[in-house]
């Protein structure tokens, strides 16, 4: 079973439209700090900054119910898959324990120095993966 990390997220005034909903592009920006401090908690800040990296090659997002300007939410992030040059993420925006937002990003490790891409390196699959 993947690792989960739950992100709780600051909202800013310009998230949100004049009736107090969270706007499509803030809910996205939520969805890339909760990858963001998932990959920092699991896989080390260097794993974000370093040669080897990940990209994203593609993302899903399905807007399923309304986020409000004063709600608590939170970003639960999980590794859904591993492959050999690809990750996928399963992200939830969660508010009140109800499912708002539901995303997966497929990412692809790739060494920026080479401009190519890699294999997943097996530290980080077995951290991903940990119980």
């Amino acid at each position: 079973m993947a690792r989960t990390v739950t992100t709780r997220i600051q909202p800013r005034f310009a998230d949100f439209d004049i009736f107090h909903h969270a706007n499509n592009v803030a809910q996205q920006s939520f969805l890339d700090v909760g990858k963001v401090d998932y990959y920092a908690r699991l896989l080390g800040e260097r794993m974000l900054s370093g040669r080897v990296r990940v990209v994203n090659v593609s993302t899903t997002t399905s807007f399923v119910g309304q986020i409000r300007m004063h709600d608590t939410i939170d970003v639960v992030t999980t590794c859904e898959k591993v492959g050999n040059k690809s990750m996928t993420l399963h992200q939830q925006i969660v508010v009140d324990g109800e499912v708002r937002t539901e995303s997966r990003t497929v990412m692809v490790v790739f060494d920026f120095e080479a401009q190519q891409s890699r294999e997943v390196p097996d530290e980080w699959r077995a951290r991903l993966l940990a119980d």
